[in-house]
């Protein structure tokens, strides 16, 4: 039974909760039955059919509709008396400032991406504001504790980049089928559907510089009167037959790796499907474009088998014959869509031909989809747990018991008979640019790159600001805004386009630059570093941001384990006299005989998780 302290802090709780899918349905139901009475939602998304496993507020009435407010209305049905608003709308709008966030006595999250994430993390810190983050995939979960000045923030760790390839692995020697699929997903697809004017490597096979002749640009031009099918299989010839004959004219590139085959149309298919099968442009549609399919057309109704080169094929052309039958308005603005079922068929059946020439195993449409849209599945009931943990911390938020804010892991098996793991919060990190201002180091050729790169690829892609403004010295380079003049916004798209060592104000080696980002409240430093050569491998960018520096270790002792050790087990004190700001790293502590590791997984809430976004990053934990 709650005591009269508790049941006091939860009624006059002002609570924002950001997200409403997989954790946040579970979420919001056990905060209302808890006795939270003014509960505030904000998710953009709509509900999918793909959410009604697990979400479990929703109907398939309600597919299409908003999740917050559909959530809300499901909720108050069974607790009528309460306040709950629902915002329809993205958390990083301008509306969603400071002051918004400093009305609230805790904030929830249940999102499902890094950049979310970390947007919400840094308007915790400006508003002063506590957060509880959380995070799950498959089995695995958890469950942490932001408090300013207490524990560490969000980003106080660093959190692993997306996994990237080099253009000549996807283009011209594939190993893998997740290397087939970012060629048939990014390239492929986005060359034939996608913006035209945009730049695409789908040419760049060998260094045969007849390679990327007009001519062969020309081969994705579709006139007006040219037969769709008779285009789809120039299409197929040139991808899977041409392509690959001229990448194997480049003797050099196969004199340690096994030759692809090219395969032509005409080898695999019959001369007219149309005539064989009928035509799929006559197929009714229903359910939206997202819901068009081949798949029943070509009596292929299990997602789960394998395919053979032929379907493969017949999926190929048919499903590029329905974009254009049924979709032709959407050509020319189409970008791949985990949830677009003809976008995944099509994908499907490109990466596995494409497999099939460079003799990689094939997968079927159901495994494809989860490499291409990043899929690890979700679990209801570890969605409910998590829910359930999050309002426990909420509660000990509100009645200020410091000492006993945990970060909770939700393991997959037991592990010293608990499948629970709860640890003390981390204090901030002293390396932390977020928190605690650290400044960053940028490596850059200054003399080549432009600042477009460095806004596009360091600015927003990595620090994740909305509406950066970057300074050198007295001098302002570049402002994102609303209130920026006609001149102001023509000064600064000119900057854009210049290397940083020509800007009005030279960026060179030993520049310091000041980053602010005006809706986060948050500034930060970056060290220039000039540096002339990159590993076009190892560091695609052609730049290097570092900054995420560990702490030292006290007396003398390694901040990190050896080789051969794990991190330590290492209980609590018993005094109760520390509090969450003094905690000691273990780097401070004298490690026991017993070696434990658990992961920190941030994922998605959804039925889907980025497993190359967020974030499986080793920790270091004292067990409770």
């Amino acid at each position: 039974m709650a005591s009269q302290q508790q049941q006091s802090a939860i009624k006059g709780a002002k609570v924002l909760m950001v997200g409403a899918g997989g954790i946040g349905c579970e979420l919001l139901k056990t905060l209302a039955l808890s006795g939270f009475e003014d509960i505030h939602i904000i998710d953009m998304d709509t509900i999918e059919v793909s959410n009604l496993n697990r979400q479990f507020l929703f109907r398939r009435s309600h597919v299409g509709q908003s999740k917050a407010k559909v959530a809300r209305d499901a909720v108050l049905r069974f607790r009528p008396h309460i306040n709950i608003s629902s915002y329809h709308a993205n958390v990083k709008n301008p509306e969603f400032d400071v002051d918004f966030f400093k009305q609230f006595d805790v904030v929830l999250n249940g999102l499902d991406n890094l950049d979310a994430r970390r947007h919400v993390n840094r308007l915790c810190l400006a508003a002063d504001v506590p957060l509880v983050e959380s995070g799950t995939t498959g089995f695995l979960g958890q469950v942490t504790v932001h408090i300013k000045g207490k524990t560490e923030c969000y980003e106080c760790q660093t959190k692993p980049a997306p996994k990237t390839y080099p253009v000549c692995t996807i283009t011209s020697t594939p190993t893998k089928f997740v290397h087939c699929i970012v060629w048939a997903k990014d390239l492929l697809f986005a060359k034939l559907f996608g913006d035209k004017n945009q730049d695409n490597d789908l040419n760049v096979r060998s260094n045969n510089s007849a390679s990327s002749s007009k001519e062969t640009e020309d081969v994705f031009e579709r006139s007006e009167d040219e037969d769709i099918e008779q285009y789809g299989r120039k299409i197929y010839d040139h991808v899977f037959g041409s392509n690959i004959e001229a990448a194997l004219s480049n003797e050099e590139t196969w004199k340690n790796r096994k030759r692809p085959r090219p395969i032509y149309s005409k080898d695999v298919l019959p001369e007219s499907l149309t005539q064989q099968n009928g035509s799929t442009q006559n197929c009714s549609v229903t359910g939206g474009d997202s819901m068009v399919s081949v798949m029943p057309w070509l009596g292929l109704k299990n997602p789960q088998e394998l395919w053979g080169l032929t379907q493969n094929s017949l999926v190929f052309i048919e499903a590029l014959k329905l974009f254009f039958a049924k979709r032709k308005k959407e050509i020319g603005h189409l970008t791949f869509d985990k949830d677009d079922q003809l976008a995944v068929e099509f994908v499907t059946a490109a990466a596995n031909i494409r497999a099939e020439s460079f003799e990689i195993p094939l997968h079927s449409l159901f495994e494809a989809k989860g490499i291409a849209g990043n899929i690890v599945h979700a679990v209801a009931t570890t969605n409910a747990i998590i829910a359930g943990l999050i309002v426990i911390e909420a509660i000990k938020v509100l009645k200020k018991d410091d000492d006993k804010y945990r970060m909770t892991y939700c393991l997959e098996h037991p592990s010293k008979k608990m499948l629970l793991m709860p640890i003390e919060p981390y204090e901030p990190n002293p390396a932390c640019y977020v928190c605690s201002k650290t400044p960053l180091v940028l490596e850059i050729n200054t003399r080549k790159s432009k600042l477009r790169d460095l806004v596009d690829r360091i600015v927003t892609a990595k620090l994740g600001m909305n509406l950066p403004l970057i300074m050198h010295g007295a001098s302002l380079l570049y402002e994102v805004g609303d209130d920026l003049d006609d001149i102001m916004v023509a000064n600064y798209n000119a900057n854009l386009e210049k290397p940083l060592s020509e800007l009005p104000s030279p960026i060179v080696n030993g520049s310091i630059l000041t980053v602010e980002d005006l809706q986060q409240e948050l500034s930060c430093k970056i060290n220039v570093k000039h540096r002339e050569e990159f590993d076009e491998e190892k560091e695609p960018e052609g730049m290097v941001l570092s900054g995420w520096t560990q702490v030292p270790a006290t007396n003398g002792e390694s901040a990190s384990t050896s080789n051969n050790e794990k991190p330590a087990d290492v209980t609590e004190s018993s005094s109760g006299s520390e509090t969450a700001s003094k905690k000691r790293r273990l780097s401070e502590i004298e490690p026991s005989n017993h070696k434990k590791e658990t992961e920190n997984v941030e994922s998605d809430d959804d039925d889907i998780m980025e497993v190359e976004n967020p974030m499986i990053v080793s920790k270091k934990i004292r067990v409770e």
